[in-house]
C-alpha cells in the first residue's frame, strides 16, 4: 500500500482523535485589560457573568451576550430579558454569598478593592468597568470584546454614534445648563458622558472642566454661573430650587427653564452605555425648553 493510500485511510482517524484532545485539553488563558488598568487573566472565554453595573448589563446585551449573564446588581431593569435574573444587591454592597452560589466565570464591577478581594479568595476573577465619559464606554466596551473573545465593539460605537448625531443639529449656541444629579449638590461636568452630550447638542455646561466628570459643587458657585437653564432628576422637586438662598435671582429659576426627568429618562441619561443615543433625545427636549416659544 502507497504512502498516499495509507495516509488517505489514517485522515478520518486522525481528525477524529484531534479533535477528541482539543475538546478534552483546558482553553487557553489569556488577559483582559480593565479600566483601572489592571491585566485579568481569564481561564476561559467566560460563559457564566455576573454583571453589578447597570450600563454593563446593557452593553453585554448589546453585545449579543445577554444569555451568559446568571445575576445582577438591583440597579439592572434593561433589557427585558434579564428581568428574572437572580438580584444581587446594591452594586456597593452586594451579596458576595449569593454572588458565590452562582459559579460565575467572571464578575464585571465598579472598581471596589475590597469586594475584588473577596471575590479573588473565592478564586472568580472580578473587571472594574467603570466609564465616566465617551472614551471610557469606548474601552469598557472593547474590555467586553476582548473578554467575549469577539469582535463587535466597534460596530457598537458607530451605531450609538449614528444615533447621537441624528440627534444633534445645533443650528445656533444653546442655553448655559447646570444638570443637577442630586442635591448634595454634585453636577454632571463637561467631561463627563452626560456634559459630551449636552455639548453635542450645542448646550454650554456651566461646570469647568478642570473640576472632573461629577464634581461636588458650592451652591454659591452655581448662583454665580447663573445657568439659563436646570436639567435635574425627581430627587429635588422644581419649586424647590428657588428655595435655596439667592437662587430665586439665576435666570434659570425666574424663567422657570427647569427640565424634570422622569424616572425612566433618569435610567437613559445616567448610564454610559448603548442606550445614550436615546439619552440625547431627552436632553434635546429640555434644551428646546431653554429656547422658550
Amino acid at each position: 500500500m502507497g504512502t498516499l493510500q495509507l495516509t488517505a485511510r489514517l485522515a478520518p482517524w486522525l481528525l477524529a482523535a484531534c479533535a477528541l484532545l482539543g475538546a478534552l485539553s483546558p482553553a487557553l488563558a489569556y488577559g483582559v485589560r480593565d479600566s483601572q488598568g489592571r491585566t485579568v487573566e481569564i481561564a476561559r472565554v467566560p460563559q457564566r457573568i455576573v454583571s453589578l453595573l447597570p450600563s454593563v448589563t446593557e452593553s453585554l446585551c448589546a453585545l449579543g451576550a445577554c444569555e451568559r449573564l446568571v445575576g445582577v446588581d438591583a440597579l439592572s431593569n434593561h433589557p427585558p430579558e434579564i428581568a428574572a435574573l437572580p438580584r444581587l444587591g446594591k452594586a456597593s454592597a452586594p451579596s458576595v454569598e449569593a454572588i458565590v452560589r452562582l459559579r460565575p466565570d467572571v464578575v464585571l464591577l465598579p472598581y471596589s478593592p475590597p469586594l475584588m478581594a473577596q471575590l479573588a479568595q473565592f478564586g472568580i476573577p472580578a473587571l472594574a468597568l467603570d466609564a465616566h465619559d465617551f472614551a471610557g464606554i469606548r474601552a469598557q466596551w472593547h474590555a467586553l470584546d476582548a473578554l467575549l473573545q469577539q469582535q463587535r465593539a466597534d460596530a457598537l460605537i458607530a451605531r450609538l454614534q449614528a444615533g447621537v448625531d441624528r440627534v444633534a443639529r445645533p443650528a445656533r449656541a444653546g442655553p448655559s445648563v447646570y444638570f443637577e444629579v442630586d442635591a448634595t449638590p454634585y453636577a454632571a461636568g463637561a467631561n463627563s458622558f452626560i456634559g459630551e452630550l449636552l455639548t453635542t447638542l450645542g448646550a454650554r455646561n456651566i461646570v469647568a472642566p478642570a473640576f472632573g466628570p461629577f464634581p461636588r459643587l458650592s451652591p454659591e458657585y452655581i448662583v454665580r454661573q447663573n445657568p439659563q437653564l436646570i436639567i435635574h432628576t425627581p430627587e429635588t422637586p422644581a419649586a424647590a430650587f428657588a428655595q435655596r438662598p439667592g437662587w430665586g435671582a439665576m435666570d434659570a429659576v425666574r424663567s422657570g427653564r427647569i427640565c424634570t426627568l422622569n424616572a425612566a429618562e433618569v435610567d437613559l441619561v445616567s448610564r454610559p452605555g448603548p442606550r445614550l443615543d436615546q439619552a440625547a433625545a431627552v436632553l434635546a427636549r429640555c434644551l428646546a425648553l431653554a429656547a422658550g416659544p
